[in-house]
């Protein structure tokens, strides 16, 4: 599989990033086991984990996501050859993380202290900002409305924890997630005025039903090396059009967890069924497709694809040899052209 540098690191990750936000919740730790087997074996080697997973975050399961891969570390003794990032949670209603998440100094030294125990290791490869202090455009909002955030954490002052984690050897590198284009700058300035760690990454949804990254940070990931690490690119599972025609088929994630909505509106199932017959016209899987779009972008790092069967996890990174032909390009931007950021 192909690696590609991460930012301005000397690390390369795979094309393919393993995603583990359903270990402890619709997978068992056998089940996280048995997909970091077959990631390996099929040429991944960058797992992508938060202290908060798994999704749908609840006081008894936060954490386990991190054990789980832990656990799997600590019994194949793999770490050497692995990528491993993890993410430390922004403000939110979990008060059962430090009491209330914020991005404080004192609370990224004290996560990231617990996520390294969980893990089982010194250090991590990547240590992410999960989501912005500040009010922003994240989660699938568009259309800035400023808002009084002024007991906001600085980013001055995220930064610089996030830099003596660094300096202390816990981290190796750090990227942002749910980031802005405006907010991404803003860090990079500072690292660079102070000398600081820069981040390497940014992690944000992108998907045929969801490319508003190409708006503004697509060029900052490209100029400024700080590529993206795409997650939901298949729409929580839809982009394979398994939810077409009201289908909810038994087990899946919007089956189980009625407050995923995101990818489920009339415009966004018109878009869906325009794809997947696409898809189909030209002997494609819908899934692998949708995956291999998001894989030939200039812009993007690493595609972090989750499963919760083996089967999907086949077949998603088979994704990574896939290359779509310059007709399917084109249809793909025409079908772009009539249902135009569906799920932002």
């Amino acid at each position: 599989m192909d690696k590609r540098p991460l930012g301005r690191s000397d690390l390369r990750v795979s094309q393919i990033c393993l995603g583990t936000m359903t270990w402890g919740e619709q997978n068992t730790q056998q089940e996280a086991f048995a997909q970091l087997d077959l990631a390996m074996d099929g040429g991944i080697n960058f797992i992508d984990a938060a202290e908060m997973y798994p999704v749908p975050p609840k006081a008894d399961t936060q954490g386990l996501t991190e054990q789980y891969l832990g656990n799997w570390l600590k019994s194949r003794g793999r770490r050497d050859r692995l990528v491993i990032a993890s993410k430390v949670t922004g403000p939110g209603s979990m008060d059962y993380i430090r009491g209330g998440p914020r991005l404080h100094r004192q609370q990224i030294l004290q996560a990231a202290d617990d996520s390294l125990s969980r893990l089982q290791t010194d250090y991590m490869d990547l240590y992410q900002v999960h989501w912005p202090e500040r009010k922003s455009n994240f989660f699938g909002k568009l259309g800035f409305q400023p808002e009084d955030d002024s007991d906001a954490v600085p980013i001055e002052e995220t930064l610089s924890a996030l830099n003596e984690l660094v300096e202390a050897g816990k981290v190796r590198h750090v990227g942002l997630s749910n980031e802005t284009a405006w907010g991404t700058m803003h860090y990079l300035q500072l690292a660079q005025q102070q000398g600081w760690a820069r981040p390497v990454s940014i992690q944000n949804p992108y998907s045929l039903l969801n490319r508003s990254f190409e708006t503004g940070l697509g060029e900052v990931a490209c100029r400024e090396q700080t590529g993206l690490l795409a997650y939901s690119p298949l729409g929580f599972g839809v982009l394979s059009g398994k939810y077409l025609g009201g289908q909810a088929p038994a087990g899946s994630r919007l089956s189980l967890y009625q407050r995923f909505s995101r990818y489920t509106s009339e415009h966004a199932q018109e878009a869906t069924a325009a794809y997947v017959d696409l898809a189909l016209a030209h002997d494609l899987t819908p899934a692998q497709m949708a995956l291999a779009y998001v894989n030939s972008r200039p812009f993007v790092t690493s595609n972090i694809i989750g499963a919760t069967t083996l089967e999907q996890l086949s077949e998603n990174i088979a994704s990574a040899e896939l290359v779509l032909s310059e007709e399917v390009l084109a249809a793909i931007e025409a079908i772009h052209q009539r249902y135009t950021y569906p799920c932002p």
